[in-house]
């Protein structure tokens, strides 16, 4: 309240916000730990994936004690933030964001902080903003290298316009490349502050470029990216590809070894499941997540029936091994 942009005018509008964060690894978990802080309303953090001790380099909200029990991401996430700021509502939902629930997740938002680490969620994010006209705040980091763009709906580009179509071949990510924990921490700084600026009712702050920098070769650049492109298949010709379900029921992760297979929300009963599995491998589980260890793979299951295998790319390899241990996926 003290910083006079914002005032106490401006921090009842925050405290009154809503904010969504799809994503809770390196960029997400300094949004989410940013915003706590910051004292937004309500705070919606939405993640798929699980702690990992590769992780805390640059996942500073989480802890080893989180690697060891393998905690879902946004459970994590909740349950430190909590002992932050107890006057924000967090939710954590542990889920794959997607054609089908996004709609239902993100409804009622004052705006999205991107923490994602595909394109695809972020086209995703990119029509559900369009459709329901709420501000996103793109942002990615690899490396030393980091790039974000603030996206308003019917003033200026989408980020169709600026990329028509995800980059092709194999990219960097940070599983295969790594990333300067400064790098992902600069990113997510400059998106709360434009997050901020949003909530607090000071839009005529945004910076309206899209900003790269690369820390390690001291490169820094604010570029305006100019008009919405009149042919842009989102903003302009209003086709909403990435909203429609594609029913793929398992999704490589880049970068992991690992695919991800969904169980066609089924519930699952980890007491029932272990007893099942223990003949067959290692299995411990909590009220959040199960580990299923049959060498050399690794299965990560999660109570909606959603799992994450390591040990394979194959998409058909993952189906054949979550049909044959967990039962079969359905549509």
């Amino acid at each position: 309240m003290l910083f006079r942009p914002i005032g106490a005018a401006g921090q009842r509008k925050i405290a009154a916000s809503r904010v969504a964060i799809v994503g809770c690894g390196a960029l997400g978990s300094y949004q989410a730990m940013a915003l706590a802080r910051a004292g937004v309303g309500e705070l919606l953090i939405i993640d798929r994936d699980y702690v990992e001790e590769s992780n805390l380099q640059r996942q500073s909200l989480f802890t080893e004690q989180d690697a060891r029990d393998g905690m879902p991401k946004a459970v994590a996430a909740k349950t430190h933030l909590a002992s932050a700021n107890s006057a924000v509502s967090i939710r954590g939902v542990v889920a794959d964001l997607n054609a089908d629930n996004a709609s239902e997740m993100l409804d009622g938002v004052d705006v999205v902080l991107d923490g994602t680490d595909n394109f695809e969620t972020r086209y995703l994010l990119n029509d559900l903003s369009i459709l329901k006209r709420f501000p996103w705040i793109y942002g990615a980091a690899v490396g030393s290298y980091g790039v974000t763009m603030t996206v308003l709906p019917g003033e200026g580009p989408c980020l169709a316009c600026i990329f028509p179509s995800a980059p092709a071949g194999l990219q960097p990510n940070c599983d295969t490349d790594g990333i300067l924990s400064a790098t992902a921490s600069a990113i997510a700084s400059i998106q709360v502050a434009e997050g901020l600026k949003i909530l607090s009712g000071n839009v005529a702050a945004l910076h309206r470029k899209l900003i790269t920098v690369d820390l390690w070769e001291n490169r820094f650049q604010a570029v305006n990216p100019g008009l919405a492109g009149a042919s842009c298949r989102a903003c302009q010709l209003r086709e909403f590809s990435y909203l429609k379900t594609n029913g793929s029921l398992a999704v490589r992760l880049c970068g992991r070894n690992s695919v991800q297979v969904h169980g066609g929300r089924q519930a699952l009963d980890f007491s029932a499941l272990e007893r099942k599995l223990a003949s067959h491998g290692t299995v411990r589980f909590n009220a959040h997540v199960m580990k299923f260890i049959v060498a050399p793979y690794e299965m990560t299951i999660f109570p909606d029936g959603r799992a994450i295998i390591k040990g394979t790319e194959d998409p058909g390899e993952a189906r054949r091994l979550y049909a044959r241990f967990v039962g079969p996926p359905s549509q």
